[in-house]
């Protein structure tokens, strides 16, 4: 396999499929638009190097990021040059092994997201099968066994030298806060390989799963099974566990797993509610979960704080960003209503916004002039005692700051996306 790893065809693509990605920089600083440059100057140094097996990966950038409730994710960033030779690996292990890859797995696949992974669960459960064992396991890819992924990717590739380059990444130590750590297990999150490394892994799960005849849905880590009684439910739930610690060597957190009706049980961010009309008894929709709605108006917050020092477009720039992502993953959930509500608040907060970056009492009256207020009554609320933000929700910066002048300066409102969204359903 090495030699189809190290074709000019497949590396070219790798380098590209790096360089649209861009992401942080490495240990060494290196940025993805230098990496051309160096792939010309060092590249047959590089391959001879991993053929003759000398070649030494650099160490991981640990980095933390929020994951919500206080808590932290560390993510593993490799260096850019690193990051390309795993991509081209990442290629050709593909191959090899996505045609092996049960149907009902959806993460990190290809013609296979988090849509159709949701829609699946809500087919479970609009069937009967209501009684749903949710396991949650506990930092699965900071407990991956090293040597039984090893095993299984041998099971399928004989390559010595490939398997030689994927044991260096995984072992290869991580820089947190300028301290080195060795790492005996796990899959660094951030690597081009960890989404493959993660499906070859569970996938033994999956068959076991397939073997069983058991209804379920896995993105990634996530994992559900789906059952008709609540009894069925709790030996399922009971087998899987032993076979995780057993054959895999995976905890679960007990904490968050256990068996759930549909009303407490939420999936990718998504929640599941009764539909009340007639007809559809024992039906359900979707909807964004309470935590998701949380975390996105906390970002939308963020984005709009009046302090944050950045000009109005670039403001809008990001919040247009923000919310088509945040609205195409959610698109077929029944929010409507909420994002409508969410959009008023939104164009007050820009307003705010607006207001705060005027600062002085004689820019305030000549830009409420501007915008068509009387000069006497732009005097008058130039020297308002009123508060910022209740200023923003007057008339006066409601009739003058539009949201049709906001449009003209680059702005999207959420209901644009949500017409946008009905169209990408199925």
């Amino acid at each position: 396999m090495i030699e189809k790893v190290l074709e000019a065809k497949n590396l070219y693509k790798a380098q590209r499929k790096v360089e649209r990605n861009k992401g942080a920089c490495g240990v060494d600083g290196m940025k993805t638009t230098e990496l051309a440059a160096y792939i010309a100057e060092h590249r047959d140094d590089l391959l001879s190097s991993i053929r003759t097996h000398r070649y030494v990966p650099d160490p991981i950038l640990g980095v933390s990021i929020p994951k919500g409730m206080g808590k932290t994710r560390l993510l593993g960033i490799p260096t850019v040059v690193d990051r390309w030779l795993q991509q081209s690996v990442n290629q050709q292990l593909m191959v090899e092994f996505e045609y092996e890859f049960e149907p009902f797995s959806y993460g990190f696949r290809p013609n296979k997201n988090l849509h159709k992974a949701v829609l699946q669960a809500q087919q479970y459960i609009n069937t009967g099968y209501q009684d749903i064992v949710d396991i949650d396991l506990q930092g699965f890819f900071d407990e991956v066994d090293h040597m039984r992924l090893l095993q299984l990717i041998y099971n399928k590739v004989k390559c010595p030298t490939t398997l030689r380059l994927i044991r260096k990444w995984l072992r290869a130590p991580i820089r947190i806060n300028g301290r080195l750590e060795k790492r005996r297990k796990g899959i660094p999150q951030g690597s081009p390989l960890s989404p493959l490394l993660s499906n070859i892994m569970l996938d033994v799960l999956d068959k076991h799963m397939e073997s069983k005849g058991l209804r379920y849905v896995r993105y990634a880590d996530d994992f559900s099974v789906y059952t008709r009684s609540k009894s069925e439910a709790k030996r399922i739930g009971n087998e899987l566990y032993i076979f995780l610690r057993d054959a895999l060597k995976l905890p679960i957190n007990k904490a968050k797993s256990g068996i759930r009706r549909p009303v407490h049980f939420q999936l990718l961010g998504h929640g599941f509610v009764p539909v009340y009309k007639k007809g559809l008894k024992g039906q359900y929709q979707l909807v964004v979960s309470h935590k998701s709605w949380g975390k996105f108006k906390r970002t939308l917050k963020r984005i709009t704080k009046k302090t944050k020092p950045i000009s109005l477009l670039e403001r809008l720039e990001r919040l247009n960003e923000v919310c088509r992502g945040w609205i195409n993953n959610y698109r077929l959930t029944q929010s409507y209503a909420k994002l409508k509500k969410l959009d008023t608040w939104l164009g007050n907060r820009l307003r705010y916004c607006i207001w705060h970056d005027w600062k002085k009492l004689e820019r305030k009256r000549k830009n409420l002039i501007r915008l068509g207020i009387e000069q006497g009554q732009a005097y008058a609320w130039s020297r308002t005692r009123m508060g910022g933000w209740a200023v923003a929700q007057s008339p006066i910066l409601k009739t003058t700051i539009t949201i049709s002048r906001l449009k003209r300066k680059g702005y999207k409102p959420l209901g644009d996306y949500i017409d946008r969204a009905q169209t990408l359903i199925w």
